[in-house]
């Protein structure tokens, strides 16, 4: 779709005939993904889950575990990790309690650290929260006492921090609980992996607020958001990845988008260099 991307480029503009992207980026295979907006990404949702019947939960179920296999996948080993997962009140944070979940299964040491109280959760992620809570799993809430210095010393002893605080739909700068817990991950040195956009950063524009996560790998859902795309992120978003999480084929085709997992459910688009990936 557009103009032919070259090979080196990476922050690439497109036509937008069919409403859809403003950058393109390549994966691994010098395959052609376009990248979404946040409210072209809320219609993309939009039509898997009214017209095709595809489930949040389904989605969200999805999503963690990519990001639980791309852990394993970043710290090269198959059981025995201390993980650390920031959790938000939104789907992003049901993605991450998936995440701790299958992680916690497959034997590694897994702590769950809420950015809001289990009462703010949605309610797809309080289910998620409440099996986990079920399975034993260190669960630490912002109401709990010295939380900040817990939460530090949780993320300072751990391999890997997992960031689901906030998903594609920040506006503004985080805030209140969430901000602080944004500081303190930034502040404890573990490396990071985000889940679809590092927490902080603007999906759209790529802005970087204060605070905002700096991760050392990204996974991005569905399709990249332009934000992760633009020149200079890659100081927070680090290497990108791509998961498929269950959005049938024909709403991508609708959009005029053909072929973005035929290589397989889940691609690396973008080196930590800021470069895209082509091999």
């Amino acid at each position: 779709m557009g103009r032919r991307i070259e090979p080196t480029e990476f922050d690439v503009k497109v036509s937008a005939g069919n409403g859809v992207s403003k950058l393109e980026t390549v994966d691994e295979t010098n395959r052609r993904i376009p990248a979404v907006t946040v409210e072209e990404m809320r219609e993309f949702d939009r039509m898997a889950i009214e017209e095709f019947g595809v489930e949040v939960a389904q989605m969200m179920e999805n999503a963690g575990r990519h990001l639980a296999s791309l852990a394993r996948r970043v710290l090269r080993t198959a059981e025995g990790k201390n993980i650390s997962v920031l959790v938000g009140k939104g789907n992003n944070g049901g993605g991450g309690l998936v995440a701790a979940r299958h992680l916690s299964n497959w034997g590694d040491e897994v702590a769950v650290i809420l950015s809001t109280d289990p009462d703010e959760l949605g309610t797809t992620t309080g289910r998620q929260l409440e099996t986990v809570r079920e399975m034993g799993l260190h669960i630490l809430r912002p109401s709990d006492r010295g939380f900040l210095g817990r939460a530090r010393k949780l993320m300072e002893r751990c391999d890997l921090v997992l960031d689901a605080i906030i998903g594609y739909g920040l506006t503004g700068s985080p805030r209140g609980a969430a901000a602080s817990l944004i500081r303190t991950a930034n502040e404890a040195s573990t490396p990071v992996l985000a889940l679809d956009v590092p927490s902080g950063l603007d999906a759209t524009s790529g802005e970087v607020g204060r605070p905002c996560i700096r991760a050392s790998w990204t996974l991005t859902l569905a399709l990249p958001k332009t934000g992760v795309l633009k020149a200079g992120v890659e100081r927070v978003v680090g290497e990108l990845f791509l998961a498929d999480i269950g959005i049938p084929r024909q709403v991508y085709e609708k959009l005029g988008i053909e072929g973005v997992f035929r290589g397989g459910d889940l691609v690396r688009i973008r080196e930590g260099t800021g470069k895209p990936l082509v091999r």
